[in-house]
Protein backbone atom coordinates (compact mmCIF):
# COMPACT_ATOMS: atom_id res chain seq x y z
CA UNK A 1 0.00 0.00 0.00
CA UNK A 2 1.42 3.40 -0.96
CA UNK A 3 1.59 6.39 1.33
CA UNK A 4 -1.68 7.82 0.05
CA UNK A 5 -3.49 4.52 0.70
CA UNK A 6 -2.10 4.34 4.20
CA UNK A 7 -3.14 7.94 4.88
CA UNK A 8 -6.64 7.32 3.58
CA UNK A 9 -6.99 4.20 5.75
CA UNK A 10 -5.67 6.10 8.76
CA UNK A 11 -8.15 8.92 8.14
CA UNK A 12 -11.08 6.46 8.01
CA UNK A 13 -9.93 4.70 11.20
CA UNK A 14 -9.48 7.99 13.02
CA UNK A 15 -12.92 9.13 11.83
CA UNK A 16 -14.54 5.95 13.14
CA UNK A 17 -12.67 6.29 16.44
CA UNK A 18 -13.65 9.95 16.75
CA UNK A 19 -17.28 9.12 16.01
CA UNK A 20 -17.25 6.39 18.65
CA UNK A 21 -15.53 8.71 21.11
CA UNK A 22 -18.11 11.44 20.53
CA UNK A 23 -20.87 8.90 21.13
CA UNK A 24 -19.18 7.74 24.32
CA UNK A 25 -18.71 11.30 25.54
CA UNK A 26 -22.32 12.16 24.73
CA UNK A 27 -23.53 9.07 26.58
CA UNK A 28 -21.29 9.95 29.51
CA UNK A 29 -22.62 13.53 29.61
CA UNK A 30 -26.21 12.26 29.61
CA UNK A 31 -25.34 9.78 32.38
CA UNK A 32 -23.68 12.50 34.46
CA UNK A 33 -26.65 14.83 33.97
CA UNK A 34 -29.09 12.06 34.93
CA UNK A 35 -26.98 11.10 37.95
CA UNK A 36 -26.72 14.74 39.04
CA UNK A 37 -30.50 15.12 38.81
CA UNK A 38 -31.05 11.96 40.86
CA UNK A 39 -28.50 13.07 43.45
CA UNK A 40 -30.17 16.49 43.70
CA UNK A 41 -33.58 14.88 44.14
CA UNK A 42 -32.24 12.52 46.79
CA UNK A 43 -30.57 15.45 48.55
CA UNK A 44 -33.87 17.35 48.53
CA UNK A 45 -35.64 14.36 50.06
CA UNK A 46 -32.96 14.07 52.73
CA UNK A 47 -33.18 17.80 53.42
CA UNK A 48 -36.96 17.62 53.69
CA UNK A 49 -36.87 14.66 56.06
CA UNK A 50 -34.25 16.35 58.23
CA UNK A 51 -36.16 19.63 58.31
CA UNK A 52 -39.44 17.91 59.19
CA UNK A 53 -37.71 16.04 62.01
CA UNK A 54 -36.23 19.29 63.29
CA UNK A 55 -39.61 20.99 63.03
CA UNK A 56 -41.32 18.34 65.15
CA UNK A 57 -38.77 18.92 67.94
CA UNK A 58 -38.24 22.66 67.58
CA UNK A 59 -39.06 25.59 69.82
CA UNK A 60 -41.51 28.19 68.44
CA UNK A 61 -38.57 30.45 67.64
CA UNK A 62 -36.67 27.73 65.77
CA UNK A 63 -39.82 26.70 63.91
CA UNK A 64 -39.98 30.04 62.10
CA UNK A 65 -36.70 29.47 60.28
CA UNK A 66 -37.39 25.78 59.61
CA UNK A 67 -40.79 26.67 58.15
CA UNK A 68 -39.12 29.19 55.84
CA UNK A 69 -36.67 26.55 54.61
CA UNK A 70 -39.41 24.00 53.97
CA UNK A 71 -41.52 26.50 52.04
CA UNK A 72 -38.50 27.38 49.90
CA UNK A 73 -37.78 23.71 49.27
CA UNK A 74 -41.38 22.91 48.34
CA UNK A 75 -41.42 25.86 45.93
CA UNK A 76 -38.62 24.36 43.82
CA UNK A 77 -40.11 22.63 40.80
CA UNK A 78 -36.84 21.84 39.05
CA UNK A 79 -38.07 23.67 35.94
CA UNK A 80 -37.41 27.34 35.17
CA UNK A 81 -40.68 27.68 33.23
CA UNK A 82 -42.69 26.08 36.05
CA UNK A 83 -41.02 28.31 38.62
CA UNK A 84 -41.93 31.34 36.51
CA UNK A 85 -45.59 30.28 36.32
CA UNK A 86 -45.67 29.78 40.09
CA UNK A 87 -44.13 33.20 40.61
CA UNK A 88 -46.65 34.88 38.27
CA UNK A 89 -49.54 33.06 39.93
CA UNK A 90 -48.44 34.15 43.38
CA UNK A 91 -47.94 37.72 42.21
CA UNK A 92 -51.47 37.77 40.80
CA UNK A 93 -52.79 36.43 44.11
CA UNK A 94 -50.90 39.14 46.02
CA UNK A 95 -52.49 41.72 43.73
CA UNK A 96 -55.96 40.30 44.38
CA UNK A 97 -56.42 39.06 40.81
CA UNK A 98 -57.62 35.50 41.47
CA UNK A 99 -58.71 34.88 37.87
CA UNK A 100 -55.26 35.73 36.48
CA UNK A 101 -53.71 33.60 39.21
CA UNK A 102 -55.90 30.66 38.20
CA UNK A 103 -54.83 31.07 34.56
CA UNK A 104 -51.13 31.01 35.46
CA UNK A 105 -51.49 28.18 37.95
CA UNK A 106 -53.62 26.06 35.64
CA UNK A 107 -50.87 26.39 33.06
CA UNK A 108 -48.47 25.29 35.81
CA UNK A 109 -50.48 22.22 36.82
CA UNK A 110 -50.79 21.27 33.14
CA UNK A 111 -47.05 21.73 32.62
CA UNK A 112 -45.90 20.09 35.88
CA UNK A 113 -48.70 17.88 37.24
CA UNK A 114 -46.41 16.23 39.81
CA UNK A 115 -45.39 19.57 41.37
CA UNK A 116 -47.45 19.70 44.58
CA UNK A 117 -47.03 23.41 45.18
CA UNK A 118 -48.73 24.25 41.90
CA UNK A 119 -51.94 22.55 43.07
CA UNK A 120 -51.64 24.11 46.52
CA UNK A 121 -51.23 27.59 45.04
CA UNK A 122 -54.17 27.14 42.65
CA UNK A 123 -56.32 26.02 45.59
CA UNK A 124 -55.55 29.36 47.24
CA UNK A 125 -56.76 31.14 44.11
CA UNK A 126 -59.99 29.11 44.01
CA UNK A 127 -60.48 29.84 47.71
CA UNK A 128 -60.16 33.55 46.98
CA UNK A 129 -63.26 33.46 44.77
CA UNK A 130 -65.24 31.07 47.02
CA UNK A 131 -64.92 28.07 44.69
CA UNK A 132 -64.50 25.80 47.66
CA UNK A 133 -65.17 22.49 45.91
CA UNK A 134 -62.39 23.10 43.40
CA UNK A 135 -60.09 24.33 46.15
CA UNK A 136 -60.66 21.15 48.17
CA UNK A 137 -59.99 19.00 45.10
CA UNK A 138 -56.69 20.79 44.46
CA UNK A 139 -55.66 20.61 48.11
CA UNK A 140 -56.39 16.91 48.32
CA UNK A 141 -54.37 16.28 45.17
CA UNK A 142 -51.51 18.43 46.49
CA UNK A 143 -51.54 16.33 49.66
CA UNK A 144 -51.29 13.09 47.69
CA UNK A 145 -48.07 14.51 46.22
CA UNK A 146 -46.81 16.06 49.46
CA UNK A 147 -48.64 14.73 52.53
CA UNK A 148 -46.41 16.80 54.84
CA UNK A 149 -47.62 20.17 53.54
CA UNK A 150 -49.14 21.55 56.73
CA UNK A 151 -50.20 24.74 54.94
CA UNK A 152 -52.34 22.68 52.56
CA UNK A 153 -53.82 20.85 55.56
CA UNK A 154 -54.55 24.19 57.21
CA UNK A 155 -56.31 25.38 54.05
CA UNK A 156 -58.33 22.17 53.92
CA UNK A 157 -59.39 22.59 57.54
CA UNK A 158 -60.33 26.20 56.95
CA UNK A 159 -62.62 25.31 54.06
CA UNK A 160 -64.27 22.50 56.04
CA UNK A 161 -64.84 24.96 58.87
CA UNK A 162 -66.39 27.52 56.52
CA UNK A 163 -68.78 24.95 55.02
CA UNK A 164 -69.72 23.83 58.54
CA UNK A 165 -68.00 20.47 58.69
CA UNK A 166 -66.27 20.96 62.05
CA UNK A 167 -65.15 17.37 62.63
CA UNK A 168 -63.41 17.19 59.23
CA UNK A 169 -61.91 20.61 59.85
CA UNK A 170 -60.55 19.53 63.24
CA UNK A 171 -59.12 16.35 61.74
CA UNK A 172 -57.25 18.39 59.11
CA UNK A 173 -55.98 20.85 61.73
CA UNK A 174 -54.75 18.03 63.96
CA UNK A 175 -52.90 16.46 61.02
CA UNK A 176 -51.21 19.82 60.41
CA UNK A 177 -50.24 20.19 64.07
CA UNK A 178 -48.74 16.71 64.11
CA UNK A 179 -46.26 17.94 61.49
CA UNK A 180 -45.84 21.55 62.66
CA UNK A 181 -46.64 21.74 66.39
CA UNK A 182 -46.03 25.50 66.55
CA UNK A 183 -48.22 26.65 63.66
CA UNK A 184 -49.97 29.61 65.25
CA UNK A 185 -53.04 29.80 62.97
CA UNK A 186 -53.64 26.05 63.24
CA UNK A 187 -53.24 26.13 67.02
CA UNK A 188 -55.78 28.95 67.24
CA UNK A 189 -58.17 27.05 64.98
CA UNK A 190 -57.93 23.89 67.10
CA UNK A 191 -58.52 25.87 70.28
CA UNK A 192 -61.53 27.53 68.65
CA UNK A 193 -63.03 24.39 67.17
CA UNK A 194 -62.25 21.64 69.67
CA UNK A 195 -64.85 22.70 72.30
CA UNK A 196 -67.51 22.87 69.57
CA UNK A 197 -66.75 19.38 68.25
CA UNK A 198 -66.47 17.87 71.71
CA UNK A 199 -69.76 19.49 72.70
CA UNK A 200 -71.49 17.96 69.67
CA UNK A 201 -70.20 14.49 70.56
CA UNK A 202 -71.69 14.58 74.07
Amino acid sequence: MDIRGRNATLTIVMGIATHKLKGTVAAFVVLVMYSSTCIAQEADLRDEAALLEQLSQSTPEQAVNIDRQLQALWSQSGSASADLLLERGREALDEGDAEAAIDHLTALTDHAPKFAEGWHARASAFFGIDRFGMAVADLEYALTLNPNNYEALYGLGLIFEIVEKPQQALDAYNRALAIHPHHEEVTNAVNRLKPQVEGQSL
